[in-house]
């Protein structure tokens, strides 16, 4: 379904390099499923509490486009629904494969925080003056 509308969206003259996906939690993990394996780069994808689904096989899926795809990763160290360590380790796996990944932390649950929301803005200003 994502892949649809980032179709339609290219369709009705969208650039692909305008389009980011963003998600938390489990909507993180579609959208880095999503994003990574597109045959065109896309603007972005952020992943907030999140993680990298289908890591083992991963490395053979994933474009070698989409590696110019900028990531933004953030998890809270305290998270009791996405393990920290399971954050960290596709953080870990994405920079194995060659992708760019921007990681934050912070002291939060399994949540977003203002610091989240502040380093976010920034991230998207220069991704979108880029």
């Amino acid at each position: 379904m994502v892949e649809e509308i980032i179709a339609r969206e290219v369709a009705h003259g969208i650039a692909p390099r305008n389009i980011f996906l963003a998600g938390f939690s489990q909507g993180g993990a579609i959208a880095l499923h999503t994003a990574l394996r597109q045959a065109v780069p896309l603007g972005g994808v952020l992943a907030l509490s999140s993680y990298l689904p289908l890591a083992e096989s991963a490395a053979r899926e994933l474009s070698e486009q989409s590696k110019s795809t900028p990531v933004f990763m953030a998890h809270g160290r305290s998270d009791p629904v996405v393990p920290y360590a399971l954050g960290v380790a596709s953080r870990d796996a994405l920079l194995e494969f060659g992708h760019a990944v921007e990681w934050h932390e912070y002291a939060m649950q399994h949540s977003v925080c203002e610091e989240e929301l502040r380093d976010i803005a920034v991230w998207l200003t220069q991704k979108i003056k880029g």
